[in-house]
Formats: C-alpha cells, structure tokens, sequence
C-alpha cells in the first residue's frame, strides 16, 4: 500500500508539475550592466575607451579640460573613423569656472566652386550615387576639424602642454594599430559597396578587398604621417604642404571642387552660446549653423508646461 501510495504521489507531482508549466508567469529578463565610471575631479567620455584614456592621461599631465577634448577628438579620427574623423568638422561648447562660456564652429564650408544646383542633373532631379551630396568627392566640404581644434587648444587649453602632446598620441596610435573591435570590423564590412569604389578606401578600410576581422590589428600608416605633419606644423600641416596638395590633387583627379585656395582660407568661428532655462537651471547650448541647440531648448520650454512626474518620467 506504501509502494502504490508514493507511486501515485509522483505521478500527481508529474502532472501538477505539467500542468503548472502551461501557466502564464512572469519571466524575469536580466540585461548585462556595467558599473558606472566614477571620478572626483574629472571624467572623459567619448565614443571609444581608447581615445577616452588618452583624453584621461592628458588631464593627469596637468592638461584642462580642452586640452582632454582636443586630444580624445584627434585619437577619435583614428579609432572612430565613421565620425571622427580630420576629414570633417564640428562643434565645441566650454564653460569655465566663472561661468564664461565658448562656442567654436569648426564646421565643414562649401569649396569655392560650389553652386546652388550642384547637387541636381540637367531635369533638376536630385544625383544619386556619385557626385551626390552624400556619396564621391563632391559630398565633401573644407574640413574644419584640425583648424577648430588648434583654435581651442591656442585660446581655451591650460598652456601647460605643448601641441604636440596633445597629437603624438593619436599619431602613435594610427602607426602602431590597435585591435579592431566585432562592431568596427563588421561595420567595415557593411561599408563595402562604397568604400571599394576608391582605391585608397578599399586599400585603408577593406584590407585591399580581403575584409579585416574581429581582434586584427589595424593600422593607418598614412593617416599617421598625416598627424605628423600636423604635430610638427599645427594646423598649417594639413591646410598647407604637403597634405593640402595631396588633398588638392586627389580632388581634381576625382571630379572634386576642394582646392588649395579653400584649405588655406578655412577659418573656424567662434560664436555666442545660446542661453534658456529649465525648471530654474540656465541650459547653454550652441547657436546656429548647429540645429541642436535650438530644439533642445525649445523641447526642454515645450516639456517644461508638464508634470513628467506624474506621467511616469
């Protein structure tokens, strides 16, 4: 009787346990977390851990924060290369101790021979593919990048660090290479149609058509001779000699509008921050060409009628 007992016993556990498993239940899902980066004097933060710990390091030599960015924004350029890059352009924004701010556009301009309708055919209708405004030589402007970051680091950086302090760490980093990540090496691979259409893209990004994978080492040796120059001369190492031919000539091989006029004459601007508020904090952000700065404070204005509280935020 004991033996049929426990033998009826599992069989009701069995089907209870069956039964139990067809039962709706909550199913916790635990996603994978960091802990957060903690500092109590100051932080970098960027798009790659690389150019951040050499932003980090400058500020260890005594640098300030500018210093940090122009640094972090140059390694960005080698370890970045889908937005950081010399080839662009962009925008500070710096508040000082006393509260003072700086606002540098160091944006791309239009070469000097560039028309209203460059960007249409002959039925007005918008090029697609080469010579568009987003894909060939014609879709690149005068990069300011180089000029806007000399700029900050002449008027805004601690004059504790010489320039090429702040450079050789990224020019080093291009030289020797550094492991490439499974985002990049894939993201690269993404790329392909456009990048094979040039030589030197396919060449640089593409490993010459053979695709680099995750954990190869990836090296930019031109790009690195290319921050020699501009350690060793400043900003006038990419607007002028050398590099600026290079660019110059490479662009009216191509079909390009950059000339060696343009390089030379690019000139960053610096700019009034624009100031609002937000529930009793003073928000500054940049003025136009930038259209960030304007929606962030006219969505912060808009936000600012309602309880977010209340609605869960």
């Amino acid at each position: 009787m004991i033996m049929k007992s426990v033998k009826k016993s599992a069989v009701l556990l069995f089907i209870a346990a069956l039964f139990l498993s067809f039962i709706p239940r909550e199913i916790k899902i635990f996603a994978s977390w960091r802990e957060p980066v903690r500092a109590k004097h100051a932080i970098v933060a960027s798009q790659h851990e690389l150019a951040s710990g050499i932003g980090v390091e400058v500020m260890k030599k005594g640098g300030n924060a500018v210093d940090a960015a122009v640094a972090t924004a140059l390694a960005l350029a080698v370890v970045y290369p889908e937005a950081g890059n010399l080839g662009g352009g962009g925008f500070m924004l710096v508040r000082f101790k006393d509260g003072k701010t700086a606002a540098i556009d160091y944006r791309e301009m239009a070469p000097q021979a560039a028309t209203r309708n460059i960007y249409l055919d002959e039925n007005s209708e918008l090029i697609k593919g080469e010579g568009s405004s987003t894909i060939g030589y014609r879709a690149a402007g005068v990069p300011g990048t180089t000029a806007g970051l000399e700029l900050a680091f002449k008027k805004y950086g601690s004059g504790k660090l010489k320039w090429s302090e702040l450079v050789e760490p990224a020019r080093r980093l291009a030289q020797d290479g550094y492991v490439l990540s499974y985002r990049l090496a894939n993201l690269l691979k993404s790329y392909k149609k456009n990048l094979e259409k040039y030589e030197d893209s396919k060449k640089i990004f593409l490993n010459g058509g053979k695709f680099y994978e995750e954990d190869d080492v990836f090296k930019q040796p031109e790009l690195a001779q290319t921050l020699g120059r501009i350690e060793k001369n400043g900003a006038k190492g990419f607007y002028e000699g050398e590099t600026a031919q290079l660019i110059a000539a490479d662009m009216k091989a191509h079909n390009g509008l950059i000339t060696l006029e343009d390089l030379k004459n690019y000139q960053p601007k610096e700019r009034t921050p624009l100031r609002g508020t937000y529930r009793g904090y003073e928000i500054i952000s940049m003025p136009p060409p930038s259209s960030g700065g304007i929606v962030l404070l006219q969505s912060l204005n808009m936000l600012e009628k309602y309880d977010l509280r209340s609605m869960g935020y």
